[in-house]
């Protein structure tokens, strides 16, 4: 099970004006994944970013039967769902935004879109619902306009482009506002244009 390990950066949370919470990938950290919020054209931004009990947040592929990732799936939903919480005691949901890269990536659509609201933003660099089959029924609430961005490649070894293409219909089912970006060809990482994109969408 996951700990709530949370590594701040930026501005303190009781002073600051918004707030990114990012999620690292499969056999990363927390602190690998927090200077790419410099990239981005906000200011007076508080950081946090969850750590996962050894680098991982479940177990095998996102697309495996649940049982494969639990109980370390609903843990890592319970850790960033705490998270969010307590930092919307301090700020409106509309004021943080969340991101995630690959494994983190996944973890982000799932947990915002089980507790859909009107978010800031959501992020998904390379990343699709989880589970073996997507049931529209295990997500509640509704986006009300939360834009949303995913990008991957159009060959990504770890995230099947049908899936991502599953998620951004269920996404805006529920009221998101989704932009998608498929690249050919591209390696599994985060490109410059996809953070000029994530700036031009959400700041």
């Amino acid at each position: 099970m996951h700990e709530y390990n949370i590594t701040e950066k930026g501005v303190p949370l009781k002073e600051a004006e918004h707030a990114i919470i990012l999620l690292h990938g499969r056999g990363a950290s927390a602190e690998d994944l927090l200077p790419l919020a410099k990239e981005f054209r906000i200011k007076n931004c508080y950081l946090a970013a969850p750590q996962a009990t050894h680098n991982t947040w479940y177990p095998t592929s996102f697309m495996a039967e649940e049982k494969a990732n639990e109980p370390w799936l609903s843990s890592a939903v319970d850790v960033v769902k705490r998270l969010i919480d307590e930092t919307a005691e301090h700020l409106p949901l509309n004021k943080i935004y969340i991101m995630g890269f690959s494994q983190g990536a996944c973890l982000t659509l799932e947990v915002a879109t089980r507790y859909a609201a009107e978010y800031g933003g959501i992020v998904a660099f390379t990343g699709g619902l989880i589970g073996k089959e997507l049931k529209i029924e295990r997500y509640n609430g509704n986006f009300e306009g939360t834009k949303v961005f995913i990008g991957s490649g159009d060959k990504d070894p770890h995230v099947p482009l049908t899936r991502i293409k599953e998620s951004k219909e269920i996404l805006e089912k529920m009221g998101a506002s989704v932009q998608m970006e498929i690249y050919p060809n591209r390696a599994h990482t985060i490109t410059m244009d996809e953070i000029n994109k994530v700036n031009q969408l959400l700041f």
